[in-house]
């Protein structure tokens, strides 16, 4: 070992009292968000000539009266505010405006004539933005929506950045999957405006667990369900943002919920099954008592055009048909029963039927059962692998039943079935979430993964032939949470001082001892933009570990910084990924000049992650570094912004300590956030 790296390890193992001073240099941008330039979802045709639109004086007008100019409008001032902290007003009687309108209007649509953007494609919009005004003609109120979300993405804090769209969907429906919980409120408001801007126009609403009268009657209301109210409500949010509410009632299988605290055993139809999952359907208070009371409530509750009956995944943990006069009647008909009993209880109430494709369209039975159903029930054919072709959408839309394709989070999944559904026709698309029925915050903290794919999917869904989106978890974590577009003065720590080991490894004793081919050089050293952030990069503070390269690094490091800040940001990662998911693996340890100590914790997976671990589970950490090795492989490395809940108090010292596990705490960059010398 080098003596005078090994002198430094043997200092920083003395402890936090033994700080290292290193140097701060003040930075205008230790955190600045910036618009990004590229469009999402990518219009079908669009030009952007150089030049900006000033926003000094500019405000909107509204020509026509339809509710959806009023919602553009509406989410044209939350963008402003969000991201300028200014208020976007009425546009005054002359000079340049944000005009919002339809081809309705005969001025409008000579405009988007003379210009050559018009579109009567529905739900499309024409869009231009030069020194004139910005001007979003839409072919329909829907396409002015459409229009103003695309809007919204040429904002600057310079101004509106010139373009020139004709744009309009390629899938008639495009649906996000959301989920209704005791923590509905938290999420939906967010998550609906979220799927607006990615214009979607749809939500398929997981609703088992409502507490339904019948429910709290019956007993098996669960306690983690939204209240009616909240259904209620979060179909209006819903609606007010374009999105059509399609509830989802699993029936026939996955139909736990029916079965909660042991009630209703006498409808299973596995009468040995402990986790009921399928019930009865030669049981007439099946209907009576359960299903049909709670399906009529829903329709009251969500006022839907469709309602969505589940039906997928009907043997995958009991037995069906395991009754005696179940065996008797046989699978086929006991499925077409069903389907037809709730198909007419809904049309009854004016309110089409939707399934899913595996049960009744299985090989074994698609020959036969679908030929005993109504052609107008809506089949959504999941398929969740990337490659996907055309051709069981082709099939069943050739059987006279109208198909959308549904896909999930992988990687060219949402993007294949998108081109898929396209090419057999199909009449739109349902991006899944299957994060559990009571985990809706997890699509900001533990699943996560799970909600970046709706950035992808709202893309391809309206323009499959536009590009993959590169930075969808970087948006996904701006949609839901918008940043202002400004930049937060700070200080770059430089960590040199206490560097244990290189990014780059050209001799196998730097990074993590494998070489050149696997280290992080392509993260480049100085001061540098890392995401949003600014970082001085001289190397990396690696600890103790449990893995061989590491066991020899201390376990902990300590810096002065002697400076107050409004927030710290790590730029972080491991060596190694951890074994558990939310496994404490070290902290940071903030030691203030009154004497006071605060720990930041750092849970694997959620405040921290690997060099190699690309799917993020949490938005807790911000994007940082992306990049490859250079054998090829995908790595980066996130960003904790922790907030400080002391900023008038200064911070003597930054000590980040391991706990010695597989996944071992690295320390790349620290930078303290806000102009407080």
């Amino acid at each position: 070992m080098n003596p005078l790296l090994k002198l430094v390890l043997s200092g920083l193992l003395l402890g936090p009292a033994h700080a290292v001073p290193v140097t701060l240099s003040p930075t205008p941008q230790a955190r600045a968000q910036e618009p990004r330039t590229a469009l999402v979802p990518t219009p079908r045709r669009a030009t952007f000539p150089a030049g900006t639109l000033p926003l000094t004086g500019l405000g909107v007008r509204v020509v026509g009266t339809a509710p959806e100019l009023g919602w553009a409008v509406r989410d044209l001032k939350a963008e402003w505010q969000a991201r300028l902290g200014t208020a976007l007003d009425v546009a005054a009687a002359t000079g340049p405006a944000i005009t919002v309108g339809t081809l309705a209007d005969a001025g409008l649509a000579a405009r988007a004539k003379a210009a050559g953007l018009d579109t009567t494609a529905a739900e499309g919009y024409a869009l231009w933005v030069d020194q004139g005004g910005a001007w979003i003609v839409g072919a329909d109120p829907k396409g002015a929506y459409a229009g103003a979300q695309t809007l919204r993405q040429l904002l600057t804090p310079g101004g509106l950045r010139y373009a020139r769209v004709s744009d309009s969907p390629a899938l008639n429906d495009r649906i996000a999957m959301i989920y209704l919980d005791q923590y509905s409120a938290q999420v939906n408001d967010r998550l609906i405006p979220l799927l607006a801007q990615l214009k979607y126009n749809g939500v398929l609403i997981m609703s088992n667990y409502v507490q339904w009268d019948t429910a709290k009657a019956g007993g098996y209301a669960h306690p983690g369900g939204a209240t009616k109210a909240e259904a209620r409500r979060v179909a209006e949010l819903a609606r007010s943002y374009g999105l059509e509410p399609i509830p989802l009632i699993e029936t026939l299988s996955h139909a736990g919920w029916m079965f909660y605290g042991g009630k209703n055993q006498d409808l299973r139809q596995d009468v040995e099954s402990q986790n009921p999952w399928a019930y009865d359907t030669l049981n007439p208070a099946t209907y009576d008592r359960v299903v049909l009371p709670i399906l009529t409530e829903a329709v009251e509750v969500f006022r839907p055009a469709r309602l969505h009956i589940g039906h997928d995944e009907l043997r995958s943990r009991d037995r069906f048909p395991a009754r005696d006069n179940g065996k008797a009647v046989g699978l086929e008909t006991l499925v077409t029963d069903d389907i037809l009993k709730l198909y007419g209880a809904l049309k009854a109430q004016n309110v089409a039927t939707m399934l899913w494709h595996d049960t009744a369209f299985a090989d074994s039975v698609i020959g036969t059962l679908p030929a005993r159903l109504p052609k107008d029930i809506q089949v959504a054919y999941w398929n969740y692998t990337a490659g996907t072709s055309v051709g069981m959408l082709g099939r069943i839309k050739s059987l006279g039943f109208p198909v959308l394709g549904a896909s999930w989070q992988d990687p060219g999944n949402p993007e294949g079935m998108a081109k898929a559904s396209v090419a057999a026709g199909a009449r739109g698309m349902i991006q899944t979430r299957w994060s559990g029925y009571f985990g809706n915050p997890s699509i900001w903290d533990g699943q996560a993964d799970q909600g970046v794919p709706f950035v992808r999917a709202g893309s391809a869904y309206w323009n499959p032939d536009g590009p993959v989106v590169a930075d969808a978890v970087a948006r996904f974590r701006d949609l839901y949470a918008p940043t202002a577009y400004r930049a937060v003065p700070g200080a770059t720590v430089n960590l040199s001082p206490v560097v244990t080991r290189s990014l780059a490894d050209p001799d196998n004793k730097g990074w993590i001892f494998k070489g050149p081919d696997i280290d992080l050089s392509a993260l480049k050293t100085g001061v540098t933009r890392v995401g949003a952030y600014t970082f001085d990069v001289q190397g990396a503070v690696m600890l103790r570990g449990s893995r061989p390269a590491a066991k020899e690094l201390p376990e902990r490091a300590t810096v002065d910084v002697n400076r107050r800040a409004d927030a710290v940001a790590f730029l972080h990662t491991t060596g190694w990924p951890g074994a558990l998911a939310r496994e404490a693996i070290g902290r940071y340890e903030v030691a203030y000049a009154d004497g006071t100590t605060l720990a930041v914790p750092l849970e694997y997976g959620r405040n921290i992650r690997a060099w190699t671990d690309t799917v993020p589970s949490s938005m807790i950490q911000a994007p940082g570094f992306a990049g490859q090795t250079r054998d090829g492989l995908a790595v980066n490395v996130p960003v904790l912004e922790w907030a400080n809940p002391k900023p008038d108090t200064v911070i003597r010292s930054v000590t980040l300590v391991s706990d010695g596990k597989n996944a071992n705490p690295t320390l790349i960059g620290l930078t303290l956030i806000g102009d407080r010398p």
